[in-house]
């Protein structure tokens, strides 16, 4: 049998194989995803002795048997490693042997060092049968998990991961739990979260009204019930998460999300949905492959899907008005399958609107007291639980764009875990950017972008951003050396940055650089080439002052040059420019030649009083910021489309664009820019002037068109003008590799039809699949830009270096301090 392997030798005898005694270092997401228990089986199985145990390295462990055996089970450790594990990487060194009989789990040592926390993980099949099965103990258990499956990020506190760790430290293990907990042939063996009815944490039921925080409570099943038959009656009931509270909702009650959205201040802006199941969700929308295996991993993001014709009945119009997209998860916690009802519970809403659970603008609520606060106004009960939540995590948000993932916001499921960088850096925090913000944190080879944070516009996501900062440098034992911020000197981020420095050096990288070099690290690319930038986004702070976001850059990590970019036009009146998109097609028009006449929709949305200020401003140049943001001029098409005038939310009329071409069929030919000569002042050799598409465009729609019509042949421009100026690039520079990034590129129409046309050109097209190519990957990019400690080329990469390729007039340096 194993562990008694005989070598046959030239005589007629045998002795045994000589034992080996070996110390293995396991790096990577191994704690908390079932790795000792795993290696416990492993050594058993080979018949070696020794034990194993958590560090604050990862998981270590001295095997000792004969040397084929070790040598196997050093191999299948990386080979054979649990679902949720990610092993980084298996060092192991020869010790001394010391003979005895056995393998032990030693508990977790503490120390310097640094190991990998797992995402909290989707409910898997095996806890959702024990769930659903009246003879298992643990049946209709709301907190049921294992080690495949459950809180993590959630409920760490603090490393190494065990149970006096998380914040299910207040719950003693029962007897029937601790022999699970003990045993390592058990799915639960040192599950950290694990629990049952008997020992852990308790389900109940605040009712909203004067004095809810006093009132009485209902508990458990009882619990459970009441908030069902509430929200089948029409209640918004908070529902307490892994990351925070959700507003929930019956989604095909139209009043119930009227109220809903009435309460949140939320506008038009689209609610996501949780459906029962994966049939539930087929019913409302098309699923294709990709959007299937998200749908059902054990991530559970939200997966934007185009709407079915006939899943009205389901889901009322007021859950996302007028958008062909709806926001779709699966229930991923076992109290999601218990509210949307198990086999033979009483009929309930199959679907329910399930968002976060703040006010818009604030980041999501995590603590119980301030949930019956903060939430008074907006719920009408709470169904929350006694298990503290350590740190916020909304849902994460994906699509799928030409056949691969496109992140939106990378969050729950995928936030702690680590981006392999290209080339190593020094220990840093890059802040990002004031929208959609997440940071990172890094040290050598690795970075850990944070959970989705939210916009840094009020003091409650100023403190959450804090705590979150707090948290994960505990978690990865990053202490930061250098902080990395925007160079837009009124961001948020930036100051906070500022006030937290504590005498380290505060790094500013342009908001565009930091874009590019977001894609260039999620690709692998160490910068010894720089690659062609396109960055389009609404707004960055320019090195010549202007707003910029309609970019092409030549750029490494030492820096950029810019090539080309969109024409200049006034902003007027700075944000009222962005919540009104006919001001910015007023100035576009203006800037095109075209006259202000009553026939275009921009026109008539803008009253004559507010008409003959803007001619004024426009005029005399006050309060006209000059922009190149392809995502303002996004915004002047919709309006000239007569498809969005004011807006309610960010890019709002960018999405309605988007949404009006693809009901027109998809890009269209008929529009396209005008490429003139650059500027000297701002070292662009190229800039793409869009009078000739505002133009043709305004003709169009006095002659009759639609504004389908209209978007569509717009977007075909746009990818036109992609594919111009990257030829331009290439034939002035001889590089062919093009980054796509900025939060236009979240528009799936657009980046699958400039990568199809890029790519049928000859280029090498890297687009994000890992990081979004919004502000919520800004950091990544700032991390590369300014804390790296060598460049591609073997030069020290911290000063920030321009690139000093050809044409370097108007070079921009990013990363000094």
């Amino acid at each position: 049998m194993s562990g008694s392997v005989t070598t046959r030798t030239t005589g007629p005898t045998t002795s045994p194989a000589p034992r080996e005694r070996r110390h293995v270092l396991v790096r990577g997401v191994v704690q908390g995803v079932g790795f000792r228990p795993f290696v416990y089986t492993l050594a058993t199985e080979l018949g070696l002795t020794g034990w194993v145990t958590n560090s604050a390295e990862g998981v270590s462990t001295e095997i000792e048997g004969p040397g084929q055996d070790v040598a196997a089970f050093c191999e299948r450790l990386a080979t054979g490693a649990p679902p949720l594990a990610v092993v980084e990487s298996v060092r192991h060194r020869p010790v001394p042997a010391v003979g005895g009989s056995g393998f032990t789990i030693r508990p977790s040592s503490g120390g310097p060092g640094r190991t990998l926390v797992s995402p909290d993980i989707a409910t898997c099949e095996d806890c959702l049968a024990e769930l659903a099965d009246p003879a298992d103990r643990r049946y209709r258990h709301p907190f049921i998990c294992c080690t495949h499956c459950g809180p993590r990020f959630t409920v760490v506190t603090g490393l190494p991961y065990d149970r006096s760790r998380t914040t299910m430290a207040g719950f003693p293990l029962c007897a029937d739990c601790a022999r699970e907990y003990e045993d390592p042939a058990d799915r639960r063996f040192h599950a950290q979260p694990v629990a049952c009815h008997a020992c852990g944490p308790r389900l109940s039921l605040v009712m909203g009204g004067p004095g809810a925080a006093a009132a009485p409570r209902l508990s458990g099943e009882e619990a459970l019930a009441r908030a069902r038959r509430l929200l089948a009656a029409g209640a918004v009931v908070a529902v307490k998460g892994l990351g925070g509270y959700h507003l929930a909702c019956d989604a095909s009650d139209a009043t119930a999300v009227r109220l809903l959205r009435a309460r949140k201040n939320r506008g038009t802006k689209p609610f996501a949905v949780m459906a029962a199941s994966l049939g539930t969700a087929e019913r409302l929308a098309f699923v294709g492959p990709g959007e299937r295996a998200l749908l059902a991993g054990r991530r559970r993001p939200v997966v934007l899907l185009r709407r079915r014709e006939g899943g009205g009945s389901l889901v009322a119009d007021g859950v996302a008005p007028g958008s062909p997209d709806l926001g779709v998860l699966l229930p991923y916690t076992p109290l999601h399958h218990l509210l949307l009802g198990l086999p033979g519970d009483p009929a309930g809403p199959p679907v329910l609107v399930m968002t976060s659970g703040n006010r818009s603008g604030e980041p999501i609520v995590t603590d119980d007291k301030e949930a019956l606060t903060r939430l008074g106004a907006l719920a009408d009960a709470w169904l929350t639980h006694d298990r503290p939540v350590c740190v916020p995590c909304d849902d994460s948000v994906v699509r799928i764009c030409a056949g691969q993932e496109l992140p939106v916001r990378r969050s729950r499921g995928y936030a702690p875990l680590p981006i392999a960088l290209p080339l190593p850096v020094e220990p840093a925090l890059a802040v990002g950017g004031d929208l959609k913000n997440t940071f990172c944190v890094a040290e050598g080879g690795y970075a850990w972008l944070s959970a989705h944070v939210g916009d840094m516009d009020d003091l409650a996501t100023l403190n959450a951003f804090g705590t979150a900062v707090g948290h994960l440098t505990e978690l990865t034992s990053v202490a930061p050396g250098v902080l990395i911020a925007d160079r837009h000197p009124g961001y948020r981020s930036g100051q906070w940055a500022e006030r937290n420095a504590r005498g380290r050096p505060v790094r500013r990288v342009q908001h565009h650089h930091a874009h590019i070099a977001a894609a260039m690290a999620e690709h692998g690319l160490d910068g010894s080439a720089p690659v062609i930038g396109v960055a389009f986004d609404g707004t960055g702070y320019g090195d010549d002052g202007a707003v910029w976001g309609g970019e092409v850059l030549l750029a490494d990590y030492d820096g950029f040059r810019r090539f080309g970019r969109l024409a200049y036009v006034p902003l007027p009146g700075g944000d009222a420019a962005v919540r009104n998109p006919y001001r910015m097609a007023l100035s576009h028009l203006r800037a095109a030649g075209v006259r202000w006449s009553e026939g275009l929709p921009c026109v008539a949305a803008c009253a004559p009083g507010e008409r003959r200020l803007l001619e004024r401003l426009l005029e005399r140049s006050v309060a006209c910021v000059p922009t190149s943001s392809m995502g303002r001029l996004f915004d002047a098409v919709a309006s000239l489309a007569g498809l969005c005038h004011r807006v309610e939310y960010e890019a709002q009329a960018a999405m309605e664009l988007e949404n009006a071409a693809v009901a027109a069929g998809g890009p269209a030919d008929g529009y396209r820019f005008a490429l003139v000569p650059g500027h000297p002042a701002d070292g662009a050799e190229v800039v793409a002037d869009p009078a000739p598409v505002l133009a043709a465009a305004a003709h169009d729609i006095r002659a009759g068109a639609d504004g389908p019509a209209v978007a569509a042949r717009f977007h075909g421009a746009v990818i036109g003008l992609v594919r111009d100026l990257c030829r331009a690039a290439r034939d002035r520079t001889g590089l062919a590799t093009v980054a796509l990034s900025g939060g236009v590129f979240c528009n799936a129409l657009l980046t699958a039809g400039c990568t199809k046309r890029l790519e049928r050109d000859g280029f090498t097209v890297l687009r994000h699949r890992g990081v979004p190519p919004n502000d919520g990957g800004l950091a990544l990019g700032q991390l590369m830009v300014a804390a790296r400690l060598t460049t591609g080329r073997g030069r020290p990469g911290r000063t920030g270096t321009a690139w000093d390729g050809p044409g370097t007039a108007g070079a921009g340096t990013s990363g000094t301090g």
